[in-house]
């Protein structure tokens, strides 16, 4: 009788784990539930994510994924493996800075992929969502079919949706001493800019519509968008080349002279990719979200 009962009960487990990873659509929301982040796996293996704030849409859905050149492989159609999750709510004492104490506050949602194309290769996506904002980085763990490889270019979009006002520079390899530019998205191009650095602008900005983060925005309805990265360890820092038509940013990682983007040994992480919002300018002032 009693194996009859744990038969069943692993049969229904089984079912609703292989409901879980079917379904199309995964969600995890901050802790006051201001903001959203959803996922989407299409039929063909696409992995997307969206983020909305109070109801608004701040980023669309967008797709993200790898390039790698060794071994060589296409890293954006994936099978989901497992979904976890998990909430963590914390205070930590900063070495210096303007406050005491920070709040570490955030919901964590895990997709676990495996690519689809044959290579075997296992990668997480994981988002931690706070109250002022997202964070999502990639991991490569431990794994037989990956140990040491090369990235040739990070697939992270960023689908915005219109076309913002922008507070930007240029993409340039050599310097973050640039002067602001104000304009609309459609209006970036990081070749009209005065040059900095020594050196061929061509050279030193060879993507003429790149940025540098971090990258603030302003919407139309009110809304103050901040894209930037955390946690930048062995691993190059992220400019965003800009879609002047479709107001979509994609990671654009500086490369070394070779032309490759990193050089990584399993387990490795991704810094994070980090999306503050808020429909007051102070608040991504004083957010603590990159700290955290």
């Amino acid at each position: 009788m009693r194996f009859c009962i744990c038969l069943l009960a692993l049969t229904f487990l089984c079912l609703s784990n292989a409901s879980l990873f079917a379904q199309k659509n995964i969600s995890v929301n901050s802790p006051d539930k201001s903001i959203s982040v959803k996922i989407q796996h299409t039929t063909e293996g696409t992995l997307l994510y969206g983020v909305t704030y109070k109801g608004k849409k701040v980023i669309q859905p967008s797709t993200l994924g790898f390039a790698l050149n060794s071994p060589k492989a296409l890293l954006n159609k994936f099978t989901i493996v497992a979904v976890d999750s998990s909430a963590v709510d914390e205070t930590w004492k900063p070495v210096w800075g303007e406050v005491s104490i920070i709040r570490n506050n955030y919901k964590e949602l895990t997709v676990k992929l495996k690519d689809k194309s044959g290579s075997g290769i296992l990668l997480n996506v994981i988002f931690r969502v706070f109250n002022d904002g997202v964070g999502f980085r990639y991991e490569f763990p431990k794994q037989r079919s990956l140990t040491y490889f090369i990235i040739a270019n990070e697939q992270t979009q960023f689908a915005l949706t219109g076309n913002h006002k922008t507070f930007w520079i240029p993409g340039d390899f050599d310097t973050n001493e640039q002067l602001y530019t104000t304009s609309k998205l459609s209006e970036v191009d990081a070749w009209k800019s005065d040059m900095v650095s020594v050196g061929d602008k061509k050279l030193n900005v060879p993507d003429q519509y790149a940025v540098q983060t971090p990258l603030m925005m302003k919407t139309a309805d009110g809304l103050y968008i901040n894209i930037h990265e955390a946690a930048l360890v062995n691993y190059p820092a992220m400019q965003l080349h800009v879609n002047r038509s479709t107001f979509s940013l994609t990671s654009n990682l500086v490369p070394d002279a070779a032309g490759n983007k990193a050089y990584l040994r399993t387990p490795a992480v991704t810094p994070w990719r980090t999306i503050i919002v808020s429909d007051k300018a102070t608040e991504i002032l004083s957010s603590k979200m990159i700290l955290n």
